[in-house]
């Protein structure tokens, strides 16, 4: 397939839009299903890096010989790695051959997944987690890709394929992590990780094609102007706000949970990560807080979804009154409800957002996506050391407040 070209001129950043120049370029060809599988999955089991160690937590921390809050730094810096890779790498993607960066991080990831399954101590296993999430950002370069492949007319349909199969990846890598930890150890799980992704390198390798870069800037040029977008726009800070708070609340309950259900229940990685089938609900709310953005308006979406999560979480106080039974039903149906709120949220900030300035919809991407992982990594640092210091209740209470502050957020008046 012929290298995709933009029509795209880059203008000095602060200044307004211009007419781009017109560059003749040939029109993009529908996407064949073998190139739209490898692209789905390439979303999915990149990102899904990102989410293997949270179920783990409690036989790692355990053989490891590390506390909660300790063990609670893997995810944390994973999530922290992953923030600085979208702010930093991810605009790259408009600079150089698209394909090229998403090998090159493939690789990468390789090998810190292998890092993260052999690491001898904590302090080399910790190193190991910032590294996986800067390489997990192919996930980041991925999307756009199948964007800049698709014509128009099935761009929508396309681009919502390879985000389920990243939801999936999200959805079923806890699943799979709680599993194979519980039966091998969670370094193999690492091992299997790195495995998958090696396969993922040959098939992106030989079945994805070349992509001519949109723009000569170079990278402090590129920073600058995202500099001036974020500064310019007041929508764009308060989506990523908004998006952050509610991630911190989200990643202080999955970050703790397996550490809480081990303490609590004596129940293993494996139900741990049984608990993430809660997230088909977000892989639902995808198309349907779209749909509901197109005829409602965003606005509302944001502030229904935050207060769906805000009630989720509040409702999990109540368990001291519950059974074991009624308490371990009574997170399940948080955890759907309140997945389901987030991932609305979520798109409903991606419209805004990408109504913001179509011509530098990676860059407000990158933006949008930053204060979201910032919030996961604090999250996830302050839920483990909640949970050290105030017990189960406390991860909940912090998680409820952050949704409270979200739906803040969304509701305080602003100019339009």
């Amino acid at each position: 397939m012929s290298s995709i070209q933009s029509t795209y001129e880059e203008r000095p950043a602060g200044a307004t839009a211009a007419p781009a120049a017109a560059v003749p370029i040939p029109a993009p060809q529908a996407i064949g299903a073998p190139l739209l599988l490898l692209l789905a999955a390439a979303a999915g089991v990149s990102v899904a890096s990102l989410y293997y160690s949270q179920p783990m937590l409690g036989l790692l921390g355990a053989d490891m010989q590390a506390s909660a809050s300790t063990a609670g730094w893997v995810p944390t810096l994973t999530q922290l790695g992953y923030a600085l890779g979208i702010l930093l790498l991810a605009p790259l993607g408009d600079r150089y051959d698209r394909r090229r960066i998403i090998l090159v991080k493939a690789v990468a990831l390789v090998g810190v997944l292998l890092a993260s399954g052999l690491a001898p101590g904590m302090g080399s296993l910790l190193a190991a987690s910032l590294g996986v999430g800067l390489a997990a950002t192919m996930a980041q370069d991925v999307v756009p890709a199948a964007a800049t492949l698709a014509p128009a007319a099935q761009r929508g349909r396309m681009v919502g394929t390879v985000m389920t199969g990243l939801l999936l990846g999200i959805l079923l890598s806890r699943v799979v992590s709680g599993l194979v930890a519980q039966l091998w150890g969670w370094r193999n799980m690492y091992l299997l990780a790195a495995s998958a992704i090696a396969v993922l390198v040959v098939a992106v390798w030989r079945g994805l094609p070349h992509f001519a870069p949109t723009t000569q800037l170079g990278w402090l040029a590129l920073m600058r102007s995202m500099w001036e977008l974020w500064r310019q726009h007041a929508a764009l800070r308060r989506a990523a706000l908004a998006q952050g708070l509610l991630a911190v609340g989200f990643s202080a309950f999955w970050s703790t949970l397996a550490v809480m259900l081990h303490s609590q229940f004596q129940l293993g990685a494996a139900a741990a990560g049984a608990l993430g089938l809660a997230g088909a609900a977000g892989a639902l709310a995808a198309p349907l807080a779209g749909r509901m953005a197109d005829r409602r308006g965003p606005e509302l979406v944001t502030r229904a979804g935050a207060a769906l999560a805000a009630a989720a979480f509040a409702s999990m106080a109540t368990a001291p009154w519950l059974g074991a039974q009624g308490q371990l039903l009574l997170i399940v149906a948080a955890a759907v409800v309140f997945d389901f709120g987030v991932q609305a949220v979520l798109v409903a900030h991606q419209t805004i957002v990408y109504g913001i300035a179509p011509e530098a919809r990676s860059r407000l991407n990158a933006l949008l996506f930053t204060g979201m992982f910032v919030g996961m990594a604090s999250g996830a640092a302050l839920g483990s050391w909640v949970l050290d210091h105030a017990g189960w209740l406390g991860v909940v209470a912090l998680a409820t407040v952050s949704a409270l502050a979200a739906l803040a957020v969304r509701c305080w008046p602003h100019a339009r």
